[in-house]
C-alpha cells in the first residue's frame, strides 16, 4: 500500500513543493487547511505546480485538539510534516498572540494528537535559522546556541524543543529541520526575495519605477524550496530522528541578491532601489549562515539549486505573471 503523509500549511510555499515531491514517490498526500470564506483561493500554489487535483485538503484548525484528531484518525498518517505557521517575520511584532498560538503552540497540538492517534508515525517539525538570531557562532550548526530576536523566532524555538521532548521522552520518530532561508517562485510577496523579483518585474514591464526597502546589508543564506523539502523526506527515513542544519553554507547580502535580480533584465538597481526606514525590523538579524555538514554526511542532502539559478527564476515567473494579468 501507498505510504500516507499528512501536512499542515499544504497550501503554503514548503506544502506544495512537498505535496509535489511526496505524488512523485508515490504517497497519499493529505493537507490540513483552516476553513475559510475565501475557498478555492488558498490552494493557488498546488494549482500552480498542477498537483491540486492530487491531494485531499481536510478542514481542521490547529488550535482546536479535537479536529485535529479527528483527521489523523480519518488518515492514518506514516508520516507528518508539520509546515504550517505564522511565518512573516515582520507581522510577529504585529501579532506576537497569534504568532505563539500557531507557531509555537500548535506544534503541541500536533504532538499530542499524534500521541493518541499515531504514534508509531514519523514526524517533521518545521524550525528555522532565526532561531539563532544574534548569532553565537561565524556559522550555525545544530550545537549553535539559540538567541532569538523577533517574536516569531522565540515561537520557532519552543516548537523546536517541544519536538525534542516528545522524542526523548515518547520515544517518537520527530525530527526538525533547521532550515536557513528557502525561496522559490511560490514565495509570497512580502519576503523580501519575492518582494524583489516581483518589483524588478514590474519595473522592467514600466509598472513601477522604485523598489522600497530596509537592510540591504543583511546577509542570508538562501536555497531553493524544492531542495530543502527533499531534505524533510529524507529526515523522516533515517532509522533514528535527529535534528538537522539544511543550509547552503554560503552568505549573500540582500544587495547583491538584488543586484542579481535587476541585471537579469539589464536594469541598474541603485537607479531603483530606496532605502526606507519603515522596513527596518525593531531587532535586526544581520547575519545567517548554515553549516549543512550533517545533512550532507547523515542524510546525503547537499543543495542543487544555485542563488543565482533561483533568483533568475523567479523574475522570470514574476516577468510572466505581470505578463498574463495584463494579457487577461
Amino acid at each position: 500500500m501507498a505510504k500516507r503523509a499528512l501536512i499542515t500549511g499544504i497550501t503554503g510555499q514548503d506544502g506544495a513543493y512537498l505535496s509535489q515531491f511526496l505524488l512523485g514517490k508515490g504517497y497519499e498526500v493529505f493537507g490540513v487547511i483552516r476553513r475559510s470564506s475565501h475557498r478555492g483561493v488558498e490552494d493557488h500554489r498546488l494549482r500552480w505546480l498542477g498537483v491540486a487535483d492530487q491531494v485531499t485538503l481536510l478542514d481542521g484548525d490547529l488550535a482546536d485538539l479535537s479536529s485535529i484528531v479527528r483527521i489523523m484518525q480519518q488518515v492514518k498518517p506514516d508520516e507528518i510534516y508539520n509546515l504550517a505557521a505564522q511565518s512573516f517575520v515582520a507581522s510577529s511584532w504585529q501579532q506576537p498572540l497569534l504568532t505563539a498560538n500557531i507557531t509555537a503552540v500548535a506544534v503541541t497540538t500536533m504532538l499530542e494528537a499524534m500521541r493518541i492517534v499515531k504514534p508509531e508515525a514519523h514526524f517533521y517539525q518545521a524550525s528555522s535559522s532565526e532561531m539563532f538570531g544574534l548569532i553565537q557562532e561565524e556559522m550555525q550548526s545544530e550545537k549553535t546556541p539559540f538567541y532569538p530576536r523577533s517574536p516569531y523566532a522565540v515561537a520557532k524555538l519552543y516548537g523546536h524543543w517541544i519536538t525534542v521532548n516528545y522524542r526523548e521522552s515518547f520515544g517518537f520518530h520527530a525530527s526538525s529541520g533547521i532550515l536557513f532561508n528557502h525561496e522559490s517562485p511560490l514565495r509570497g510577496t512580502e519576503f523580501v526575495t519575492r518582494k524583489v523579483t516581483d518589483g524588478v518585474a514590474r519595473i522592467k514591464l514600466g509598472k513601477a519605477h522604485e523598489l522600497r526597502l530596509g537592510n540591504i546589508d543583511a546577509k542570508r543564506d538562501w536555497g531553493h524550496a524544492r531542495d530543502y523539502v527533499r531534505a524533510m523526506w529524507l529526515m523522516l527515513q533515517q532509522e533514528k530522528a535527529d535534528d538537522y542544519v539544511v543550509a547552503t553554507g554560503r552568505t549573500t547580502t540582500v544587495r547583491d541578491m538584488c543586484r542579481i535580480a535587476f541585471e537579469h533584465v539589464g536594469l541598474d538597481m541603485d537607479k531603483h532601489v530606496v532605502i526606507d526606514p519603515a522596513f527596518y525590523r525593531p531587532a535586526e538579524v544581520d547575519v545567517l549562515l548554515g553549516n549543512p555538514a550533517k545533512a550532507h554526511q547523515k542524510l546525503g542532502w547537499t543543495a542543487e539549486i544555485s542563488l543565482e539559478e533561483m533568483i533568475k527564476e523567479m523574475v522570470d515567473a514574476d516577468l510572466q505573471r505581470w505578463r498574463t494579468a495584463v494579457d487577461g
